[in-house]
């Protein structure tokens, strides 16, 4: 029986806060968003690209992080990764104008796609199978940690320094440099995945990981995590997209996409915005938006603590259901024009579902279902989804809400009764299996 190691909370811990500014450098946005279009006179087609323009970056950081991370390791990279939030940060900041601070929030966005490839792999590379979904969900859990911080702020920054004709966006956005400082320090001090190390061929060094880490037996972990990769016969450059990994990635691709199309970064990036759009001040939004943040933590807080208890599917299940009847009562409040009060109350019961469900389920289930020999990639490619579709519903909301707000809502709600069915059928359950024998329930050899 594996044991909790202050090594191994240590390690995941570190690896978390690379999600933690992914949830900050998300949400950040929300509370500037008033102040960039004055600023920078921003219609809404503009302002959706101001806040899609990092999820641009995403995109291309979800795709390019894992072969770096194959070939140098899991570590180095998450070092790079806190050098581009604290460059971001520091040129959000300090941005002269709206090119600038284009190009400074798609290097933010190469960061946060990064950081949702590596952190979450890395911990489940290193944790106990018993434990695994706990410990890659405090990577989600500081996502949202991340996100309540980023509110927070961005209340107390606008209290202190002004609203929106003032310069309280420069600090809201370039306040995240000092968490990216401090993540650069950390990430040195936490040793390299076990596995990545195996498949160097480095079986000592991976077997001291494991040990320190709690394994009960590293040496005969070490043996089966070398068997999973047959490294005498496959290629580390062995191509992701073949026929035996074709239920790895069709799974990998429902997950990620669905955790979009549940509309989260829409409420994310756009909190203030909506509460704005149902009646409330602009002050009052702000306030609602740590209502928000404070949900999302919480309910994070209880999935970890039951996800491997459950299991993913259960999870999954259950929040769509939820997720689908707190959407279509959002899209009902709008097309009626019922007051705001209805809204908070259905968004708040929206965030506690997502948080118990998708936002703690997506970044455990893809770490888990691809093989050891091909995992950075197909984390990548979970990533990439996840970011391409953030990143058309980002763009395309304020334009589309601009007309109709139930429109959006409604589409959202549809979206996740198909997703109902979907995991319902086909969605195996991987709680509590190692990842070398998760391969092997997916047929793949």
């Amino acid at each position: 029986m594996s044991r909790l190691r202050p090594q191994l909370v240590r390690s995941a811990a570190v690896a978390a806060l690379g999600s933690f500014l992914f949830g900050f450098d998300t949400a950040v946005i929300s509370g500037t968003t008033e102040a960039l279009r004055l600023r920078f006179a921003l219609g809404s087609a503009q302002l959706g690209f101001t806040v899609a323009s990092a999820l641009l970056g995403t995109i291309l950081g979800a795709l390019a992080a894992g072969r770096p991370s194959e070939r140098y390791g899991r570590r180095p990279v998450l070092r790079a990764l806190a050098v581009l939030y604290l460059l971001s940060a520091a040129g959000c900041g300090l941005a002269p104008g709206w090119t600038s601070l284009l190009v400074f929030r798609f290097i933010g966005g190469l960061a946060i796609g990064g950081s949702s490839v590596v952190a979450p792999m890395y911990i489940a590379e290193i944790a106990p199978a018993a434990m695994r979904g706990r410990l890659v969900a405090l990577s989600q859990f500081n996502v949202v940690a991340g996100i309540l911080a980023a509110y927070l702020s961005n209340y107390v920054i606008a209290k202190m320094v002004g609203g929106p004709e003032s310069s309280a966006w420069r600090v809201m956005l370039g306040i995240a440099a000092v968490p990216a400082a401090l993540f650069y320090v950390f990430v040195r001090r936490i040793p390299e995945s076990p596995r990545w190390l195996v498949k160097q061929h480095r079986h000592e060094e991976a077997s001291d990981v494991l040990r320190r880490v709690g394994s009960d037996d590293p040496d005969a972990l070490v043996g089966e995590i070398a068997e999973s990769l047959h490294e005498e016969t496959v290629s580390a450059d062995e191509p992701l997209f073949q026929r035996k990994y074709r239920k790895p990635i069709l799974l990998a691709v429902m997950v990620a996409s669905f955790n979009q199309l549940a509309g989260i970064n829409a409420l994310i990036y756009y909190t203030a915005d909506i509460f704005t759009m149902a009646g409330a001040g602009r002050s009052s939004a702000l306030v609602q938006s740590v209502v928000i943040g404070f949900t999302n933590l919480m309910f994070t807080m209880i999935a970890m603590t039951v996800i491997d208890r459950f299991g993913r599917k259960s999870l999954l299940l259950v929040g769509a259901a939820g997720l689908a009847l707190c959407l279509g009562l959002v899209a009902y409040a709008f097309h009626r024009g019922v007051g705001g009060t209805l809204v908070l109350a259905c968004l708040i019961g929206y965030i506690a579902f997502f948080a118990f469900s998708q936002g703690s389920v997506i970044w455990v289930y893809l770490s888990e279902i691809f093989p050891n020999r091909v995992r950075a990639r197909g984390q990548a490619l979970g990533s990439f989804t996840h970011w391409f579709w953030a990143a058309l519903v980002s763009w395309t909301f304020p334009i589309i809400a601009e007309v109709s707000g139930a429109s959006a809502f409604a589409f959202f709600a549809a979206m996740m009764v198909l997703q109902f069915v979907l995991v319902w059928m086909f969605l195996p359950e991987t709680k509590g299996v190692s990842l070398e024998r998760i391969q092997r329930t997916l047929g793949i050899e």
